[in-house]
Parts: C-alpha cells; structure tokens; sequence
C-alpha cells in the first residue's frame, strides 16, 4: 500500500466514523476512558515520585460503609476510602491490561499468521501446529495457571526477575505482568488464522508477483506489501481482543490473582459482594458500571469498524 493508499484509507476511516452520529457516542466514551486513564497514571507516577499516597487510596475509618451522597458519590468501602475514585482509578488497570494484552495479541497473530501464508511449507505446518495446540487449551485455566505461578514465585529466577522488571517500567505489579502475558499469548490464535488465510490469497496478487521479480526480499515484501493490506483485520482484532482483555482482567483479579496494588474493579467486586447481604451494593454496583460502558462501546466500535472495514460487507 503506497503512502497516497495509506492516506485514503485513514480518510475513508475517519470520514466513516464522524459521519454516523451513533458511532461519535461509543468512540467518545472510549476516548473518555483512554484519557481518564493516562491521566490516572500520570498522577499514580507523580505520588510514588514523591511518596504520596493517592487520594483513591486514601480512606478514613470513621467514613466506613457511607451510602451514596454529595461528599462521595458512590459512597465509600470498608476502609472509608471513596468508591467513586476507586473505580475512576481502575480505569487505568482496565486500559492498560487492553492495551498491552491486545498488542502482545496482535504482535505474534500478525507474525505467524504473515511468515506461514506466504512461505507455507513446513513453515505453515508448524504454525498451524502451534495455534491448533494454543486453540486447543481452555483461555481461562491457562492464564489462572500463569498468574498464579507468578504471584506464588514458582517462576526461575530469571524470568522472575525479567517479569520484576518489565513491571517497574510499566508502573505495575508482578501480578498485572502475569495477566498482560497470559492473556496476550493466549489470544493470537484467531487473528493468526484469518492473517494466515488472506495471506494466501495477497501472495499470488499482480502487486506481490511484481515485486518478487523486482528482487525485493521476502520480507519486505510482508511488511511493506503483504501487512499494510491486512491492517483493517489488525483494528478490528484489536477492538475486540481489547474488551475481551477487560473483562478477563476483571474476572482474574475478582479470584485473587490479578491486581495486588492498583486499584481494579475485579477487586472492588470481590470486596463488594460480601457485604451486598447487608446492603452495602454500591461498590459492586460502581465497578460494574464502569466495566459495563467501557466494554459495551468497545463493542459498538467493534461493530462499526467492521462494517466500514471488511470489504465483504462494503459489496
């Protein structure tokens, strides 16, 4: 895809997005999210800089159990700290497991997917091995696996100390870098399939054959010919796969192998549920309205992306 190409299409991209009105309502509330998100990390670096407690994390006993009013919103928790700040902050614990997850995701579907359709051979055999046995192993169970191997400190040493690492520079826990693996080299395994097909068929096109008699190697040919005509598969896995993630996250630090420090609506559900016999709902009830809109425009956005995306549905 030339540069002219590449220009066109965001156009078309973006021209399709503003023009529905439907659309501007989920794509808004997203990028509501993402920013609240950036903004919430900015500020977590900030106090941990200057050893600060945040204000999310900030409770006073006497304020235990408060209903909802105007001082808290959502009332407060069983340490008096504000729901309303709890969930606000776990926005940044659902956008980042997105995010990363889905570009781990993403990363190897693409690679593997590219590399087998256009070498084929036992290249492709392989593969088809790899995702065949990936596709074969219940999601869940593994990433329960994973995180708990990690939060229990049954890795080696190296691995451990890699995995220590990589959560220092993305302002994590040990427990979060678990979650952000497993679920990103679980999740490839069907965008791997739909790359790995359509390579197939962009392998025997005019532009592909050409360039092959131009002398171009192999993979440029992938990366500048091959993948730019595959990017519209890229976005709408994305979209997906990083709703998926949410939600996942969620149910992983709901069982108490997930987030330890942050704050992350799994968590604020497992805490909430105990005491919703006595009354106590909203803190259940913020946490779940906070997933529920995120995840439902991902969703809607998916949807639309598809639509003004997938060549089959423009015929």
């Amino acid at each position: 895809m030339s540069d002219a190409g590449k220009n066109v299409f965001l156009k078309d991209l973006f021209r399709g997005l503003f023009k529905d009105k439907s659309t501007l309502i989920p794509l808004s509330v997203v990028l509501i999210y993402f920013f609240t998100a950036i903004g919430i990390e900015v500020y977590s670096v900030y106090c941990s800089s200057r050893q600060l407690t945040p204000a999310y994390n900030t409770g006073i006993m006497s304020e235990r159990f408060q209903p909802p009013s105007q001082k808290h919103w959502m009332g407060t928790d069983y340490m008096g700290r504000d729901v309303f700040l709890r969930a606000v902050a776990g926005t940044s614990t659902a956008v980042k497991v997105g995010v990363i997850a889905s570009i781990i995701s993403a990363v190897i579907g693409v690679a593997l997917g590219a590399l087998a359709g256009y070498f084929g051979g036992k290249l492709d055999d392989i593969v088809v091995w790899i995702y065949s046995t990936f596709a074969s192993v219940p999601t869940l169970l593994f990433i329960l696996a994973f995180a708990l191997l990690v939060s229990k400190g049954f890795l080696c040493q190296p691995i451990a100390k890699a995995l220590t690492f990589g959560a220092a520079m993305l302002n994590s826990d040990v427990g979060m870098m678990a979650v952000y693996l497993a679920i990103g080299i679980t999740g490839w395994v069907t965008l791997c399939r739909v790359v790995r097909a359509e390579t197939l068929k962009l392998r025997e096109s005019g532009y592909v054959q050409a360039a092959k008699v131009a002398g171009q190697h192999s993979f440029i040919i992938i990366f500048k010919h091959i993948i730019p005509n595959l990017f519209h598969l890229v976005i709408i896995y994305f979209t997906i796969r990083f709703a998926y993630a949410i939600m996942t996250e969620v149910i992983v630090s709901y069982l108490g192998l997930g987030v330890q420090m942050a704050p992350s609506w799994g968590v604020m559900i497992a805490d909430g549920q105990e005491r919703l016999w006595r009354g106590i709902w909203w803190e259940v009830a913020a946490a779940t309205g906070f997933m529920f809109f995120l995840v439902l425009s991902l969703h809607v956005l998916g949807d639309r992306l598809r639509d003004l995306l997938d060549p089959r549905l423009k015929r």
